[in-house]
């Protein structure tokens, strides 16, 4: 693997570390700034909407400049965002911090993700983006935790400040590793907006709602769900989160392997299982070993998914993928903030902490019932296809 990748990685430990830290510090920053933990909460929904626009939106500004300045650029602004974050005086600025961070986040991502793969072979595409997304995966099992221990016992400030030198880190990673790739010719935004009329390309996105959705159903209330249900000390969350991130980790780089062999067939098994195991948890929730076990398999089965699903993105948009790469990346935090949402609707509906496993599984399963629909429909086009005409994406080559 290039050490391009390593820069890339360094990116999206930061990102990581700024996106999910807010959650183990909402106390302090809503204490600094004498506003309740609901209104602190907007630093997390704002940072979730900042990425489902600022996807496309910054994706399409960056059409007009090489994929290497614009992970630049991007980089920068993730680091202005931070030091805004890191010095607000007030809360409304350090909502804007917030928001400006998360413009940066869909774009790199979805960016980074067509320039690993082409830093790569064919056959090691999908691993090329488990790679860089092991950034992410890394940063909620050291970045986070270090990151609230930092802010808990230093000032959250600190933390911030930090995560800005982070992106500092990988912006100097980006300009020395990262080649000067050309922009593609003849590519315009009408090219990459055309994907979005390819249904393959819908339904990849709409795996990606719901299948992360799943996971997001569950973990967004692993705190209530583990004192009040399981038993665990407030104290142990954070020790449990390490766990999800483990699994995370370990998930991801499976999921990136098995992608390039067989991409629907680890599609099927990571969302079937998903399903499984979120349907189980409301079970297991009540045991403290289970859960512990389950939580693990959360992140595990659920990062699994990440790599075939970007893969499937970028090879059902082949020609034009960056746009539809970067929305995919919205579609995440998408699911993310519909599964939070609905998770909180069955829980004030009176049906107890362990009732948003149920939601998680049932999102999971639509996720896997896609899956196969989407298989089945590219079977048929396939069959349609008049055995001249080459089914793959690479020119075939003809000998004289």
């Amino acid at each position: 693997m290039p050490l391009a990748l390593l820069a890339l990685a360094i990116g999206a430990f930061g990102i990581g570390t700024t996106e999910f830290v807010i959650m183990g510090l909402l106390p302090q920053v809503a204490s600094d700034y004498g506003v309740s933990i609901p209104t602190a909460g907007y630093l997390v929904t704002g940072y979730a909407l900042g990425v489902v626009l600022g996807a496309p939106l910054m994706t399409v500004l960056g059409t007009k400049v090489s994929r290497k300045r614009m992970l630049m650029l991007l980089m920068g602004l993730f680091v202005v965002g931070n030091l805004l974050s890191a010095v607000a005086p007030v809360f409304g600025v350090m909502l804007i911090g917030r928001v400006v961070a998360s413009l940066a986040h869909g774009a790199f991502f979805g960016i980074g993700s067509v320039v690993a793969a082409d830093l790569v072979a064919l056959d090691k595409k999908a691993g090329a983006i488990a790679m860089m997304f092991t950034g992410l995966t890394v940063a909620n099992v050291v970045g986070v935790p270090l990151g609230t221990l930092v802010g808990q016992s230093i000032g959250w400030r600190v933390t911030f400040a930090i995560v800005a030198v982070l992106g500092v880190i990988g912006l100097a990673g980006i300009a020395k590793l990262v080649p000067d790739m050309p922009k593609p010719e003849g590519v315009r935004l009408r090219h990459e907006l055309a994907a979005f009329k390819n249904v393959q390309v819908l339904l990849a996105m709409a795996m990606t709602v719901l299948g992360f959705g799943g996971v997001f159903a569950a973990i967004t209330y692993i705190a209530p769900m583990m004192t009040h249900a399981a038993g665990f000390a407030e104290g142990s969350v954070t020790w449990l989160l390490v766990l999800f991130g483990l699994g995370m980790v370990g998930g991801n780089l499976v999921g990136g392997r098995f992608a390039d062999r067989a991409l629907m067939p680890m599609l099927y098994v990571s969302l079937g299982a998903l399903a499984l195991v979120l349907a189980l948890f409301t079970l297991t929730a009540h045991n403290k070993i289970l859960a512990a076990v389950t939580i693990t398999l959360i992140g595990a089965l659920g990062f699994a998914t990440v790599p075939p699903l970007q893969k499937r993105v970028l090879d059902q948009a082949h020609g034009a993928p960056t746009l539809a790469s970067a929305v995919n990346i919205g579609a995440f935090n998408l699911g993310n903030a519909l599964s939070a949402w609905l998770g909180g609707l069955v829980i004030a509906a009176g049906l107890g902490y362990t009732a948003p496993n149920w939601v998680g599984a049932l999102l999971a399963a639509a996720a896997l019932l896609l899956a196969v629909l989407s298989a089945a429909l590219e079977r048929r086009e396939k069959t349609r296809v008049p055995a001249s005409v080459p089914l793959t994406e690479q020119p075939t080559p003809v000998h004289h």
